[in-house]
């Protein structure tokens, strides 16, 4: 019953937590518009598999560190570096200008691979999941065996490619509709990265809050 319930909890947490315009669902729509609804999907695989990692360091932070300020400080400062890089990459790909507008699909692979890397990128689901983990055994109760801890993980990566697949689905329907997105998305990709950078040093700031 504990192993059931730590799965719903976390699958649904982690199919909200990917919902609001991120780096992984905006690079998953962004392939869909710019590669095929197949290389979108299997970007939404690698990134998800990623997930699955992450959220085996996140329980396992939850269960032995969280409470270190220390730790939580330096996920904060490695997110502020990743955050800067990446909005300055996707600006500088929003200046060149591209002349073959043309549809092409990646391979499965290339596109697995693509995920994966945006996926390891992306610290914020670390946290995020930690928290969850954390969360769930407020009261004291909750034993993270090896059944529960297979239950976090496997639910926080499904969760995640619910969402993900649920863009590849939204962006196909408009591919061919909103050109515009194409051509401002690297600029919108970059201004999210600025402002995920500005959550992320208020957070620092503030004590990790």
């Amino acid at each position: 019953m504990e192993t059931t319930k730590i799965f719903f909890i976390t699958f649904f947490a982690a199919l909200v937590g990917v919902i609001p315009p991120g780096l992984i669902n905006m690079s998953v729509a962004k392939t869909c518009i710019q590669r095929g609804r197949k290389s979108g999907t299997w970007v939404a695989i690698g990134a998800s598999v990623v997930v699955f990692f992450q959220a085996w360091i996140a329980i396992q932070l939850a269960r032995y560190i969280f409470y270190n300020p220390f730790y939580h400080n330096m996920l904060l400062r490695t997110g502020v570096v990743i955050f800067l890089l990446m909005g300055i990459y996707f600006f500088v790909r929003a200046r060149k200008r591209k002349t073959d507008t043309k549809l092409k699909e990646h391979g499965e692979t290339r596109s697995f691979f693509k995920g994966a890397m945006i996926s390891v990128l992306n610290v914020l689901p670390i946290p995020y999941f930690c928290a969850l983990g954390a969360g769930l055994n407020v009261s004291g109760t909750v034993n993270y065996n090896l059944a529960n801890i297979w239950a976090f993980i496997i639910a926080a990566m499904l969760g995640t490619f619910a969402t993900l697949y649920v863009y590849v689905i939204s962006s196909i329907k408009i591919v061919h509709k909103t050109a515009i997105v194409n051509k401002y998305s690297n600029y919108f990709m970059a201004w999210l990265m600025m402002l995920l950078l500005v959550i992320a040093l208020l957070r620092m700031l503030l004590g990790g809050i």
